[in-house]
């Protein structure tokens, strides 16, 4: 084999990083992997790509061939290519991530995932491969991006109060906010639509009602801000 040819010898694949709301904690989805290497660990949802295979279509198909999920919008978010980070050989894999309502999904485990289901963070442990590396870059990407750009349209309610709100933002940024603060400053941002409407069927006091403003809302997602609270 010559040197030219050493160059081609390396395999793609790419790992899908899918952080899920349920209205409390933020969860990442996670295989068991039923094949070597590894077999029986818990991992990324990520798999080889085929030669004639571009590496968007490559994240989609992977996604669903492994845990049944459809339709949903990946972001690619770097490489990663350690030289052994792969006990098979030379592997560079290209990671996506996407944040998603849980419930909008049915998770259904197939080909060489054993299982696949929601993991808190406080309970992953070690990961396949360099996986927990990828998930902490991605989550790192998502953090940052909620400080970019708005996110909660597709994850609420379509009516909801601002501590459901709040609770979004908290469970992202694994961090408590002040509520007065995160309250002046997304009532400021001319985001939210007051419905004059209140809970109903809660044993506290009714908290407000509001919906994001679609358009603000595409106008902020097009051109972004700053959301430091």
């Amino acid at each position: 084999m010559s040197e030219v040819e050493s160059f081609f010898k390396s395999a793609f694949s790419v790992d899908n990083v899918i952080f899920g709301f349920d209205g409390g904690d933020l969860k990442v989805l996670l295989i068991q992997r039923g094949a070597a290497p590894y077999r029986g660990k818990w991992a990324l949802p990520g798999d080889l790509v085929y030669p004639n295979e571009d590496l968007d279509t490559a994240a989609e198909r992977v996604l669903e061939q492994l845990t049944g999920l459809r339709g949903v919008y990946l972001e690619q978010v770097k490489a990663f290519g350690a030289v052994d980070r792969h006990p098979l050989g030379r592997v560079i894999t290209i990671a996506y991530y996407s944040l998603i309502k849980i419930d909008d999904y049915a998770v259904t485990p197939a080909s060489f995932a054993q299982s696949a289901r929601w993991h808190d963070f406080a309970h992953i442990g070690e990961l396949a491969f360099d996986h927990n590396e990828i998930l902490e870059t991605c989550l790192k990407q998502l953090k940052h991006k909620v400080r970019m750009a708005p996110v909660g349209f597709e994850l609420l309610p379509p009516k909801f109060t601002l501590t459901e709100l709040q609770q979004l933002y908290e469970s992202i940024l694994e961090t408590e906010l002040d509520k007065r603060n995160f309250r002046k400053k997304i009532l400021s941002m001319n985001l939210l639509i007051d419905l004059n409407e209140v809970q109903e069927g809660v044993a506290h006091r009714p908290a407000k009602l509001y919906q994001f403003d679609r358009v603000k809302y595409e106008q902020f997602v097009g051109e972004g801000f700053t959301f430091d609270v």
